[in-house]
């Protein structure tokens, strides 16, 4: 048996798709697996296309992926108009073109990613290559460098097994044999001690004062756990905060949101068994905003004007709690003291 799947007919496709001429922008929403696909991109484009770079949709703050980007050597900008309008070409991973505003101003030749297709919002483009059955796109990745006999450097594996390994939550999410595969042949290649010093990269000292402020502020019933942060700098604070609550026992899923730049962030974190994360968040506030993900994790944005005159705080509340699949879960709510 193979030790990945074969990739000759989309290969064949991606040769058709590139020319030297052309300059290609890679985007993301960056987080590690998006960062180290886009990085195995752009190594499997060097040299075949006049340019290729990498732009990112969001600030990144989150210290695992600041150090990441520092110690792996990392080239990625902030995605702009005027960014843009210098390629012909548009390649997008670890996303598909509804999942951020940002996106959709952009017409893609090339996606690839391992999140849900969505049936309401198919996937437009040249090349496309969606697998949600794996855990990373940085696997997805992977194959296409094994299959090109491309042996990755010491940064890039390593880069990609931080990739898989957040992606998967050291394989306590949904993950595949090829998630496995993968990680087997990159740890070959990849700087363990470094792959360290990323891991454990968590937190800010700044970022304490979010924690005792969620502890005062958050709401608990049954299973459920929800709070709502004000305004924030940024919105990482919210997935730092979602991923800890969800470690309390008794708890099976969360609601972490705040407001950020004028959008309500919420992220949602599940424990896979009681309910689909993902499919929840698009139920709540697919019509008001983007809203989406796996089984176990999910984001929606929800631009302000989009809700009116309504308070953040108390129209995140009214959605959750009047929600038919969540209301014994919320109907009597009361907030920790």
């Amino acid at each position: 048996m193979a030790y990945f799947r074969s990739l000759e007919t989309k290969l064949e496709a991606l040769t058709r798709l590139w020319r030297k001429s052309d300059r290609w922008l890679i985007m993301m929403n960056a987080d590690p697996d998006a960062l180290a696909s886009a990085q195995a991109l752009k190594r499997i484009m060097t040299r075949k296309v006049a340019q290729v770079d990498s732009a990112q949709v969001n600030e990144i703050s989150r210290p695992d992926n600041l150090t990441m980007i520092k110690t792996l050597r990392i080239p990625t900008q902030r995605l702009t108009p005027n960014l843009a309008a210098q390629y012909d070409h548009f390649a997008l991973v670890d996303s598909q073109p509804h999942h951020h505003p940002a996106f959709k101003e952009h017409s893609f030749s090339l996606v690839i990613d391992h999140h849900p297709l969505v049936p309401e919002s198919p996937v437009q483009a040249e090349f496309k290559d969606i697998q949600p059955g794996y855990g990373a796109t940085s696997t997805m990745l992977t194959e296409y460098l094994y299959s090109l006999k491309i042996r990755p450097g010491a940064l890039l594996a390593t880069a990609l097994l931080y990739g898989i390994k957040t992606d998967t939550q050291s394989f306590e999410r949904q993950f595949s044999d090829t998630d496995v595969r993968a990680f087997r042949y990159l740890s070959k290649f990849a700087n363990h001690n470094l792959l360290r010093k990323i891991s454990r990269s968590e937190f800010r000292l700044d970022w304490l004062k979010y924690f005792s402020l969620a502890f005062r502020k958050l709401r608990v019933n049954g299973n459920c756990l929800h709070v709502f942060m004000g305004r924030l700098d940024s919105p990482d604070i919210l997935v730092i905060l979602g991923d800890f609550f969800l470690r309390l026992y008794g708890i099976s899923w969360t609601v972490t949101c705040g407001v950020s730049d004028e959008t309500l962030v919420l992220i949602f974190r599940g424990d896979g068994v009681h309910q689909d994360i993902g499919k929840l968040a698009q139920k709540l506030f697919g019509d008001v905003g983007s809203a989406g993900g796996h089984a176990t994790m999910a984001r929606a944005e929800i631009p302000l004007a989009n809700i009116g005159e309504h308070d953040p705080e108390e129209f995140v509340w009214a959605r959750l709690r009047f929600s038919k699949r969540i209301v014994p879960l919320l109907k009597n709510v009361m907030a920790v003291p």
